[in-house]
């Protein structure tokens, strides 16, 4: 096992520079870049985006744009709405974006950086990115964690228990509840949620900002406790909804599966309950899947599922950092964050084949190529 686990390491560093190469690639043919986004804030008068760019050399130079129709520039043209901006305005930003270098060696030292774990500073909001990914990992990772603890501790009993009954009238009237669940998004439920219980056409009893109030380090810890989970109530039951029904019906399926096999039967022509047939001969194996697929799960939850919930509910987590990123083309955010979920998803992945034999010590994994 642990020859296998050093390959998979390994084969950690081709995976990496191959995503990060392809979404390289793809940003430079991706119109409006952070330059366009300044040249285009500087042609709105934003007087911001101008005074960041006259302090981009620490002071050595200020560079003030002209007005548009001030004269041409064949060195602007290549950026769109750069024309009648000075020339040398355009080489400022570029400079303070780093876009002043051949894109090859842009990406050679964002490898080398990332290789360091040295991401850099956010284009538009003046911060590390290891700041920022800090700061909104405990939205993310408290939607991430009781979803996908509640979503376990949903779906494994009902699929159990879909499985036992399987044809009957329980069986039938769950599966209209999956279905339903599996049908509709987990932000069209956010939505609803919002009209009907927080201030929206019906009732206003739960908050739709933060995951606390203000003032809420002058609480007690009872009090503390109460508020975080009234907040944090409509965006995890939003995800609940929408992510228990494939995990139920795995389940049930999983269960079936084993209930059919001669062992099973072999074991109730002994005279066993059905009980420990159940929990002690079924559970072990067809649990195996689902038990071992809880690491992959959770990043799936934690980096991609809430990021809709974070928005819908003023959340201000990673899903609504990375999608603020995209819009902003904050490339250092959108790369950073880019290179640890994909990183946080190998390592999640190993994990989860540990987790494999550690349920079942009769799979190996040296037995076979990676």
């Amino acid at each position: 096992m642990l020859a296998y686990i050093i390959r998979r390491l390994l084969l950690v560093i081709p995976t990496l520079l191959g995503i990060i190469t392809i979404n390289f690639v793809i940003v430079q043919f991706a119109p409006g870049g952070p330059v366009e986004q300044a040249i285009a804030q500087i042609q709105g008068t934003s007087v911001e985006a101008t005074a960041r760019v006259s302090g981009s050399s620490q002071g050595e130079t200020t560079v003030q744009p002209q007005k548009p129709g001030g004269g041409g520039s064949t060195a602007a043209s290549k950026y769109r709405g750069a024309r009648g901006l000075d020339p040398e305005l355009i080489r400022e930003i570029e400079k303070l974006y780093g876009f002043d270098k051949p894109s090859h060696e842009r990406f050679f030292l964002m490898v080398k950086n990332y290789a360091q774990f040295e991401f850099g500073e956010s284009f538009f909001r003046d911060r590390s990115v290891v700041d920022l990914v800090i700061d909104k990992l405990p939205v993310s990772i408290s939607l991430g964690l009781w979803t996908t603890l509640l979503v376990y501790l949903i779906s494994i009993p009902l699929g159990i228990a879909k499985s036992v009954r399987d044809g009957e009238r329980f069986d039938i009237w769950t599966s209209v509840v999956v279905i339903i669940g599996n049908a509709i998004p987990n932000f069209l439920f956010a939505i609803l949620l919002v009209v009907l219980f927080a201030g929206g056409t019906f009732l206003d009893v739960f908050p739709l900002r933060g995951l606390t109030s203000p003032g809420w380090e002058t609480l007690s810890w009872p009090e503390r406790i109460a508020d975080y989970f009234w907040h944090i109530a409509l965006p995890v039951f939003a995800l609940v909804i929408g992510g228990f029904a494939s995990l139920t019906m795995l389940t049930k399926n999983s269960f079936l599966e084993e209930i059919n096999k001669q062992y099973v039967v072999t074991a109730r022509s002994k005279g066993l309950e059905e009980n420990r047939i159940l929990y002690g001969h079924i559970f072990r194996n067809a649990m195996l899947i689902v038990i071992a697929g809880f690491p992959s799960a959770f990043i799936g939850i934690l980096f991609t599922g809430s990021m809709l919930i974070e928005i819908i509910f003023s959340l201000d987590g990673i899903g609504l950092l990375g999608f603020e990123a995209v819009i902003n083309r904050d490339y250092p955010v959108m790369f950073a964050t880019l290179y640890v979920f994909t990183l946080l998803g190998l390592i999640m992945n190993l994990i989860g084949d540990i987790a494999y034999h550690i349920i079942d010590p009769r799979i190996d994994f040296e037995a076979r190529e990676v």
